[in-house]
């Protein structure tokens, strides 16, 4: 028998997925699926490896289960499934040191990997879903934009330098390919962070393999080199994917109240607690998403990135307007100081986005 509480909780889901076209935290169960292209005569290593990192992700909190696939057709064509019981523990887990440290033994044998994360909506088979099982609850309408955050720190002191450079870049093409395409890219920094909010209309992964191939882009990324305080080297693809892969601040949430209007683009950045950046990230999203509800309101659009305890929340405001977004005082226990508002270092839309 449904409860009054159940029911309310799938009327406010139901209303709310009208308008988030990304979230995290609608409790539902998450399937990641993880496509791996292996090196030709390295299946055994990565079987052996894959044994040894099955072990350690069976004791990570929140995992169910895990399948490995091998295809039938190519032998180097290896699928990874993994159940979770929510997509927060997932992403903590695969945002962490922890993670860049257990999937290590994996890189020597890879030649790529792609991976693929999705709600379970509905299942089908011989009896009901398993008990305690949560689905969603509907689908979620989106917006076709896909979107996307790097933040990394750069050596106190450099900031004026590291701004000018990123400020003065031509523009990659738009045009990735027929189905993928930039539409915008937002720079912002406060004290030595940086934050980088890119959005993409197609695949995500091919617009950022295109970005980083473009002589314009490459030369503002050797640039900055001398001037991070977390050593890369571009030309070493292990030093790189290790940067990007910390660098990464995933969007756990996106809503928008007005997709037509035009806004003035602002960012903030909360620095958590230990172990709080998750909780913190879903109540700053449902304070936006009550937001949203107000047609009148100055929020347009909010994005919330979280990795680990690094927050920020990306808002579109209606020109003219300048609301508190600093925030509530009962977040207060979740932060290790007040947000900061971050400088727009430059804002650049793809022609025709």
């Amino acid at each position: 028998m449904t409860t009054t509480s159940e029911q309310v909780s799938e009327q406010s889901t139901r209303q709310v997925s009208k308008r988030v076209s990304q979230s995290v935290f609608d409790g539902s169960h998450l399937r990641v699926v993880l496509l791996v292209d292996v090196h030709d005569g390295a299946q055994q290593q990565f079987l052996e490896a894959y044994e040894q990192l099955g072990k350690q992700v069976a004791a990570v909190p929140g995992h169910i289960s895990d399948q490995l696939c091998q295809s039938i057709e190519n032998p180097s064509q290896w699928l990874i499934t993994s159940e979770w019981e929510s997509a927060p523990p997932f992403l903590a887990w695969v945002n962490s040191e922890e993670h860049v440290r257990m999937v290590k033994p994996l890189h020597s044998c890879v030649r790529d990997t792609r991976s693929l994360r999705f709600h379970i909506v509905r299942e089908t088979g011989n009896g009901a879903p398993s008990a305690g099982r949560r689905l969603q609850v509907s689908p979620r309408i989106g917006d076709g934009v896909i979107r996307h955050a790097l933040t990394f720190t750069v050596k106190p002191g450099s900031e004026p330098e590291v701004a000018r450079i990123l400020a003065d870049y031509a523009s990659p093409e738009a045009q990735v390919d027929e189905t993928t395409r930039l539409l915008r890219t937002s720079l912002f920094m406060h004290g030595n962070r940086v934050v980088r909010a890119i959005e993409v209309r197609g695949d995500l992964l091919a617009a950022l393999r295109h970005v980083a191939q473009q002589p314009e882009v490459r030369a503002v990324e050797e640039a900055i080199n001398p001037y991070l305080e977390q050593h890369r080297d571009l030309n070493d693809q292990e030093s790189a994917r290790v940067f990007f892969t910390r660098a990464a601040l995933p969007a756990v949430h996106h809503v928008t109240a007005d997709e037509a209007a035009e806004g003035e683009r602002h960012a903030l950045h909360y620095q958590a607690r230990p172990g709080s950046g998750m909780r913190l990230a879903e109540l700053l999203a449902q304070g936006d998403v009550a937001a949203a509800e107000d047609a009148g309101g100055p929020i347009l659009r909010s994005t919330i990135y979280q990795r680990d305890d690094d927050v920020v929340r990306l808002i579109d405001v209606r020109a003219g307007q300048r609301p508190d977004l600093d925030p509530p005082a009962a977040l207060a226990d979740l932060l290790t100081g007040s947000a900061v508002r971050m400088e727009l270092i430059t804002d650049r839309r793809s022609p025709g986005a």
